[in-house]
């Protein structure tokens, strides 16, 4: 199962680096299929934390500091209540539920690109954060709604990357610190092996992805993206569904 839940997580942290965001989408569902809901969830927000944070420094300049604080706001709110209802659900419930979001997220993310209605104002930035913290602390990926955000309010693709890596940083703190807090602090069942191997390889999609994205156009990367994470909440609901 290591290899599996090590190549989830380099493939995430280079989507996570070529595009801004990507690293849950990604590795969530797969963790979630190979450790189970609670711990794949944990695993896949810590993984988020330490890459926002390792690409934070090469991309500071373009943060909108007062976009984040419009967005993370709302989405720490979110965020506490998706950990209490994360830790009361039965596993292979919210199992199914997290391929769902994934699944719908991704689909309204693609319907929203094709239109050509602009957003304003602060109302959708508070509904994209709440509904963001809600998915980062249930089913690890809080990525979806604040893409869907980004499409409708047209963001450009430099701010939005920047400003991404320390709205992702606090939330997945958030959900990391609110998950543990309402199951008795207990950790994920990995060793200290499977930490270093976690660890390792996310450094070396990062690394990866730092080479890849002068390379590899966004349009690209994205579709592959996608992709991957339809196939990865499909498995997650197949694997709920059977218990």
């Amino acid at each position: 199962m290591l290899p599996l839940v090590a190549g989830s997580v380099l493939l995430g942290a280079l989507a996570q680096r070529i595009t801004g965001m990507g690293f849950a989408l990604v590795a969530a569902p797969a963790l979630v299929l190979l450790l189970g809901p609670f711990d794949g969830v944990m695993v896949a927000n810590a993984g988020g934390l330490i890459s926002a944070l390792l690409i934070l420094p090469r991309l500071r300049r373009d943060i909108e500091w007062r976009r984040y604080a419009l967005l993370i706001v709302p989405a720490v709110v979110g965020s506490v209540a998706g950990a209490l209802v994360a830790v009361r659900l039965p596993g292979e419930v919210l199992q199914v539920g997290i391929g769902l979001l994934v699944i719908a997220a991704l689909t309204v993310s693609l319907a929203v690109v094709r239109t050509d209605h602009v957003v304003t104002g602060t109302p959708p930035a508070l509904v994209a954060g709440v509904a963001s913290g809600f998915m980062s602390a249930t089913a690890g990926v809080g990525g979806p709604a604040i893409s869907v955000y980004a499409v409708a309010t047209r963001w450009p693709q430099r701010a939005f990357a920047a400003t991404a890596q320390p709205y992702f940083a606090t939330l997945a703190s958030v959900s990391l610190v609110g998950k543990l807090a309402a199951d008795g602090w207990r950790a994920p069942g990995l060793d200290a092996t499977a930490w270093l191997v976690v660890l390792g390889c996310l450094v070396a999609g990062l690394v990866l992805g730092e080479w890849l994205s002068r390379r590899v156009p966004a349009r690209f990367a994205r579709v592959g993206v996608i992709v991957i994470a339809y196939l990865g909440g499909a498995a997650a609901v197949i694997d709920g569904l059977l218990g």
